[in-house]
């Protein structure tokens, strides 16, 4: 996986030591992941601009802000994410397949805590329920 740091890995590295949130985006393949400090890029779009990316890809990305106790999971499924038609179904891919390409992707910067999905962003899981 390729890491990439803002505004550096040194910023970072001392931000999760002292166990202060950063903003992380991780590529629905799993190849790429950013990392910045979230004082200074405070949303995913103003972080893919700083990686040189186009902003409008943010539905490329799995999103969360981290610290040394976990993760909270920004969950929004792309309406077309994989191209399932289905909604429930899709929800669900989306869901596996962020816990099982993020879960070890976030290891990889020390953050070893529980993946979380705050209660604004249920809604998805209220759907599938129904």
């Amino acid at each position: 996986m390729d890491i990439e740091f803002f505004p550096d890995k040194a910023s970072v590295e001392k931000l999760l030591l002292a166990n202060d949130p950063v903003l992380v985006l991780i590529s629905f393949d799993g190849k790429k992941m950013l990392v910045g400090d979230i004082d200074e890029y405070m949303e995913p779009h103003l972080l893919l601009l700083a990686a040189g990316l186009d902003d409008r890809d943010i539905d490329k990305f799995f999103r969360f802000v981290a610290d040394g106790e976990g993760a909270d999971w920004t969950f929004v499924c792309p309406p077309d994410y994989k191209h399932i038609d289905n909604k429930a179904r899709r929800i669900e891919r989306f869901y596996k397949d962020g816990l099982s390409i993020c879960s070890p992707a976030l290891k990889e910067i020390g953050i070893e805590g529980d993946i979380v999905i705050s209660k604004r962003y249920r809604r998805h899981f209220d759907f599938m329920n129904e």
